[in-house]
């Protein structure tokens, strides 16, 4: 019998199967696509809700005991990303329909999409480390043809160098392993955090530390690691886009979020305090590069490096009110991307440009693009009540706790930088003299436009409804602060 915990993830696995036999029937894609996410969404959801009142759940394949054989899991971060995963899959692909185009749909679109969000929720649901990179590669190999699809030249010339990129990252993950394992033995996530406690080599333990997050780091995009991300997503369709910006990075993120609340937490004053420096380094390069552009994906691809930043800060005070509001932001900024690569992707479709200097004057045609706009880069500066407050607040007040005034308060001064970067969209694009435009079919902006405002309405109520998703956080966060919960819900099976 299957395990509940695997249901979502086995949704899109099969699917994708399916889907690579009827790639030339478009309609029929269309449809088992939205239906398997949403009844992968469902399922996570009743996973999610389960942890919650249940506690961690686990299961281990071949029924081998711990630490033997591969285990999945299931706790209140993995779970809570997995049902934001399905989604904002659902959205995306909606969203897709009307703008990717029937080529590529029909050139392997949908099973690409099927096998990303399969690896990217295999990523958040392993316990096993080498596991983690075994998923990192299946999101990676459907990347790589999503990437490229339609074979334009900019995506063929931007593919070469994320290929290159990913290749070397994936040689050093597995480097990283074979380190780990010559020193613990083990790679069950939870038994290493069991034997790292008991050796007494912290030297060569904060070395593998700072070795996983040179690897996570490539793939999170952060300082100086990220000189590949804005070409290389730049490149590929507004719907891939909106996927990678909202999901990719975010992968690595959990990584360095995982392994630096459950494993590497022995030499805190080294590998928490470089984690910190380099968040902030990481916001400083972000609020630098959406400043210096006026290409308006670009600027939104900034911003995911802008959001890495802020993510890890939370991650690097090591308290509960810090990883609280780390969590709450990771989600917040999943959701906020999308829905901002779809916003942009409307805009460019309605000027025929991405270049801010060429556009203006959307608000007369367009006021509900512009007013939605509004709400979602408010959504995205932090501006209370909405959803990026709430996170930012948390992860300010986890700074404070752990005495980095300063650094918290630049992290508070950056929301500035984000809030002029994309008002910058805002004023360039739909106010001032009427810029191109091209002619469009009504229907195809309607049928883009819907998916894209039901999630902006989606995004509004995660801020507003706050109260409801604050105890999921707060039961994903204990687990983070208190390792030893993961530990024995693990290696005692789960409940």
């Amino acid at each position: 019998m299957i395990n509940f915990l695997l249901i979502p993830i086995l949704i899109p696995f099969f699917t994708g199967m399916v889907l690579i036999f009827l790639h030339k029937n478009v309609r029929l894609q269309r449809i088992l696509s939205l239906l398997a996410l949403f009844c992968a969404a469902f399922m996570a959801f009743l996973v999610m809700v389960k942890v919650k009142n249940e506690g961690i759940q686990s299961v281990t394949f071949g029924d081998w005991p711990v630490p033997y054989g591969i285990t999945m899991v299931a706790d209140g971060m993995s779970s809570l990303l997995v049902f934001t995963t399905f989604v904002l899959g659902f959205f995306i692909v909606w969203y897709g329909f009307e703008s990717i185009g029937r080529g590529r749909e029909q050139f392997f679109y949908y099973p690409g999409i099927m096998f990303i969000l399969t690896g990217v929720t295999g990523a958040f649901t392993t316990g096993d480390i080498f596991n983690l990179f075994v998923f990192f590669e299946v999101l990676l190999m459907s990347s790589y043809l999503l990437i490229v699809l339609g074979g334009e030249k900019g995506q063929l010339r931007e593919s070469i160098k994320y290929i290159l990129v990913n290749v070397i990252s994936s040689a050093l993950f597995v480097i990283s392993v074979a380190y780990l394992y010559s020193v613990v033995g083990t790679l069950s996530m939870a038994d290493i955090s069991v034997k790292i406690a008991e050796i007494n080599q912290p030297g060569i333990i904060t070395t593998i530390a700072v070795l996983f997050l040179l690897v996570f780091g490539l793939k999170a995009a952060i300082f100086p690691l990220y000189f590949w991300l804005p070409s290389s997503y730049g490149a590929a369709p507004i719907p891939v886009l909106a996927l990678f910006g909202a999901l990719l990075t975010k992968v690595g993120v959990y990584a360095i979020m995982r392994t630096y609340t459950l494993f590497f937490v022995h030499d805190v004053s080294y590998t928490h305090k470089l984690l910190l420096i380099l968040a902030v380094l990481t916001i400083l390069a972000g609020c630098i590069g959406a400043l210096a552009t006026f290409n308006v994906k670009q600027i939104i691809i900034y911003n995911i490096v802008i959001a890495v930043g802020v993510i890890l800060f939370g991650v690097a005070q090591m308290n509960e009110t810090g990883l609280e509001g780390a969590l709450f932001y990771l989600v917040h900024d999943m959701i906020i991307k999308a829905v901002l690569f779809m916003l942009v992707g409307l805009v460019i479709y309605v000027t025929g440009t991405a270049d801010l200097r060429n556009m203006g004057g959307l608000m007369k045609t367009y006021p509900a693009l512009g007013w939605f706009y509004l709400i979602a880069a408010f959504g995205l500066a932090g501006i209370p009540p909405l959803s990026g407050f709430v996170g930012k607040l948390l992860i300010v007040q986890g700074g404070f706790e752990a005495g980095n005034i300063w650094s918290s308060i630049f992290l508070l001064a950056s929301s500035l930088i984000v809030l002029l970067s994309v008002i910058r969209i805002f004023i360039y694009a739909f106010w001032g003299e009427e810029g191109k435009r091209i002619t469009i079919e009504k229907h195809r902006y309607n049928r883009m436009f819907f998916p894209t405002a039901v999630l902006v309405v989606i995004s509004v109520a995660y801020g507003i409804g706050s109260e409801w998703v604050v105890p999921f956080m707060d039961n994903a966060a204990k687990i983070l602060v208190d390792p030893s919960i993961y530990v024995d819900a693990v290696m005692k099976g789960g409940k």
